[in-house]
């Protein structure tokens, strides 16, 4: 029989501020989060049109250095690191021998042989030692895990240069898209990164954790005048689903490759052999049975994760994330059907509580902002 276990959730050091601004808070991935404060249309749109403010200090961050490190991390991560300058980023993924996700990840590289990786927070643990393990064959590298070093605040929507660049002397108009920089923020040592899960501009904060709570403090003071308002993870599951970004547990997991979740593009594919690399060369070459694709509702209703999708009489997949969106104001979803079905314009049904109700196939994005 199954013991019982009562293991207290974890807090961000920013827990007691989101408490006193009235968030609704919520179990996820073994922490006390903060799910909304105003609302999650409210907050999603806020992001859309002006900007909104992030507590991701759940986020794990693991550290490789060595003089091995770049070996290390092209075995264990599918992104190819060696075309990564020193302050840049990519989107990556950690995978198993089948090719499948352990996690997805983003890896920045810190200098020539020491890279961070940054991964799910209810992964921490066992992303690290899958790491751990995985480097060991390419020599002198060690992984270390940082996490309890940061505290990771997001600004997001078309206002965050505007809100942050008051704050630090980097020179944020002039870095690119998934780029970095170390500097003081609101008098605090830290790191920007231009990077985030909402398909708007904004940058990711990393500073001490002792901190962080005078770092937000000082975020929402400059973004008063742009009406940037506090945002939680409801808003940031509605957001990063409308820009068609995938969740891990929903959209990727130990079952699907990046070739079935459309993420050909976060595989090295000139890169030496990697965890996982046979497999995905193979499916290159062959091509999958099912594919992750984006719809759209025809008939009215949502078509929520776990759904199952017909074409005909013939199940031919299943939901992996939907909602109504707020800003689009459209009833969307990811899922994963057949191959030959996987075109836009093809119709499908979804079966909602009995009822088989129509949508189709569209391309993703469903949203993109204007640059």
């Amino acid at each position: 029989m199954d013991q019982a276990t009562d293991t207290p959730l974890k807090k961000t050091p920013l827990n007691a501020r989101h408490r006193a601004l009235g968030a609704r808070m919520v179990p996820f991935g073994g922490w006390d989060m903060p799910v909304e404060y105003s609302g999650i249309t409210a907050e999603h749109l806020a992001v859309r049109e002006r900007a909104g403010l992030f507590d991701v200090s759940h986020m794990g961050q693991i550290e490789i250095a060595g003089s091995n490190a770049l070996d290390a991390v092209q075995r264990i991560s599918c992104n190819d690191a060696s075309k990564l300058q020193i302050g840049q980023a990519q989107y990556s993924g950690l995978l198993t021998p089948a090719g499948t996700f352990v996690d997805d990840l983003l890896v920045y590289r810190l200098g020539p042989q020491h890279f961070m990786l940054v991964v799910n927070a209810s992964h921490i643990e066992t992303d690290f030692a899958v790491i751990s393990e995985g480097i060991t064959p390419a020599g002198d590298a060690v992984a270390v895990n940082v996490s309890a070093r940061y505290a990771l605040i997001a600004v997001q929507g078309p206002k965050a240069l505007e809100i942050v660049q008051p704050l630090t002397g980097i020179d944020l108009a002039s870095m690119k898209y998934y780029w970095f920089a170390h500097g003081e923020i609101a008098h605090v040592r830290g790191t920007v990164s231009r990077t985030g899960y909402t398909g708007e501009d904004g940058f990711e904060i990393f500073v001490p954790p002792q901190q962080a709570d005078a770092v937000w403090l000082a975020l929402m003071a400059s973004g008063e005048q742009f009406g940037m308002i506090p945002c939680g993870l409801g808003a940031r599951d509605t957001l990063r689903l409308e820009a068609a970004m995938s969740l891990h547990g929903n959209d990727i997991d130990d079952t699907r490759t990046p070739v079935e979740a459309g993420l050909d593009w976060i595989v090295g594919w000139k890169k030496d052999s990697f965890v996982g690399s046979d497999v995905l060369k193979q499916q290159k070459a062959d091509g999958t049975a099912q594919k992750l694709i984006g719809f759209e509702m025809i008939d009215r209703g949502i078509g929520r994760q776990g759904y199952t999708l017909y074409s005909g009489d013939e199940a031919v997949g299943v939901v992996t994330s939907g909602t109504q969106t707020p800003y689009l104001k459209k009833a969307i979803g990811l899922g994963y059907v057949s191959a030959a079905l996987a075109v836009p314009g093809t119709e499908i049904d979804i079966d909602i509580r009995g009822r088989r109700l129509k949508a189709k196939v569209v391309p993703t994005p469903f949203y993109k902002r204007t640059k």
